[in-house]
């Protein structure tokens, strides 16, 4: 039954098996972008929790909007969005003595420069950046994650860099 499909031929049909052998190839950029959006001890929960999504609404994944990976970076996308309100929640009712949530690690102070100054873009931004520079999308695979355009992705894109520059204070040199 494996990539068997409906009679209108973009529904894919199966059991677990062939979803996991049709979700597969798209793993590491799922886990890729859930580490870039996802509060770091949410990463694993956020691909699982994308991957049961997905499983469930696998009848209606549409082949004309865009690629399996772009469907289920989508997903990662909105449950990852949807843990970080859930960990700013949870955070206001926690004892302000309370020890934080360890940070995730970075190589260099440059590394953590960019990851703050990322965290400052409107969420938007910090979409296609992740999308784009961290998982390697096209801008039109970022389009269709982010259901616009690929010129608002382009645009998106070049207004995010110039506020990176801002941030990091570096020239157009």
């Amino acid at each position: 039954m494996s990539g068997e499909r409906s009679e209108r031929g973009s529904k894919p049909v199966g059991e677990p098996a062939d979803f996991a052998e049709w979700a597969r190839p798209a793993l590491l950029s799922m886990t890729r972008l859930a580490r870039r959006l996802a509060p770091p001890t949410e990463v694993e929960d956020v691909v699982q929790d994308a991957l049961t999504r997905a499983w469930q609404k696998w009848s209606t994944y549409d082949v004309e909007r865009g690629t399996p990976t772009v469907w289920l970076l989508a997903i990662v996308a909105d449950r990852a969005r949807a843990a970080r309100v859930a960990r700013v929640r949870s955070l206001r009712v926690v004892d302000d003595a309370a020890p934080m949530p360890e940070q995730p690690v970075t190589d260099t102070i440059a590394d953590v420069d960019l990851d703050r100054a990322i965290e400052v873009l409107a969420e938007r931004q910090q979409l296609a950046v992740q999308l784009h520079y961290f998982v390697g999308l096209s801008v039109d695979e970022c389009a269709a994650v982010m259901e616009c355009s690929p010129g608002t992705v382009k645009s998106t894109l070049f207004d995010a860099r110039r506020r990176l520059r801002e941030l990091l204070e570096v020239g157009d040199d």
